[in-house]
């Protein structure tokens, strides 16, 4: 699939609207490749299309994921222990894309060491052909982007920026230079399910709007629909990682049927 008429940026910025337009705030699910097989990935992706997810995550895992905490490195884990390799992630969204007519814009959520590794160019060009939209690298601090940044802008790909309750001073550069849409985390530490957040989010989020008008989406922690409907009120969209990889665990190649259900309930929370 080319990027030449219609970025991934753009596309990203398109769904945020869309989700406004059909009367909800936008839901993005994450989910590690390979775990428990790629078969089971891609009929992931579909069920949660089905259920109303505006935009997907998917994780390329990785040996040593700093961002993540025991749940998601569990399922890099099992993903690498499977054999899972970054080109049949690539082939993987070929299919989804091609055959199962999957729309909604996907976006690889993964560190600099697995692009460092694929070659940096290499794999935004890759990336671009097969139809993704942007690339998150939670390991690459804002002073460091440039070196991914202009290579994904090259291929029409956003970097996606995070911005956290203690970035504090940076919010402005960063917000400036964002690129898709805003990663707001809502609390510190590791990925993984939470009962309380940063107090600080309506006024991190308010921050950010000074700077950019991209969307932003709160991760990091949400769980239950009541969690999404309160970061709905507070931001344009929700993202949901170790909540979804935790059923995914317990329902391994069974898991599509719980998931969907699952999404639904998130969608349906963040109706306006």
């Amino acid at each position: 699939m080319s990027n030449a008429v219609i970025s991934g940026e753009q596309r990203i910025s398109a769904c945020f609207a869309q989700a406004q337009s059909q009367g909800h705030k936008a839901f993005i699910p994450f989910i590690t490749c390979g775990d428990p097989d790629l078969a089971t990935t891609r009929q992931l992706v579909k069920v949660m299309v089905q259920a109303g997810a505006t935009l997907i995550e998917l994780g390329i895992p990785f040996s040593d994921p700093t961002a993540e905490g025991p749940v998601i490195m569990a399922a890099s884990e099992r993903a690498l222990k499977g054999g899972v390799t970054t080109d049949q992630i690539f082939d993987l969204v070929v299919k989804l894309r091609h055959e199962d007519h999957i729309t909604v814009p996907m976006v690889f959520m993964t560190y600099a060491n697995v692009v460092y590794s694929y070659g940096t160019e290499r794999f935004m060009q890759r990336s671009a052909e097969v139809g993704i939209d942007g690339l998150i690298l939670p390991d690459v601090p804002f002073e460091e982007k440039a070196e991914f940044e202009q290579p994904a802008a090259q291929h029409g790909l956003a970097l996606i920026s995070l911005i956290a309750p203690t970035s504090h001073e940076r919010i402005a550069k960063i917000a400036s230079n964002a690129h898709g849409f805003i990663y707001v985390v809502s609390s510190l530490g590791v990925t993984g399910t939470r009962t309380e957040f940063s107090s600080d989010l309506a006024t991190v989020v308010a921050t950010i709007k000074q700077y950019t008008k991209l969307p932003c989406a709160i991760g990091f922690g949400i769980s239950t629909p009541e969690q999404a409907k309160t970061m709905g009120q507070l931001a344009e969209g929700a993202i949901v990682g170790s909540a979804i990889v935790k059923l995914i665990a317990a329902h391994k190649q069974e898991a599509p049927a719980v998931v969907g259900p699952y999404v639904r309930s998130m969608v349906e929370a963040l109706k306006l």
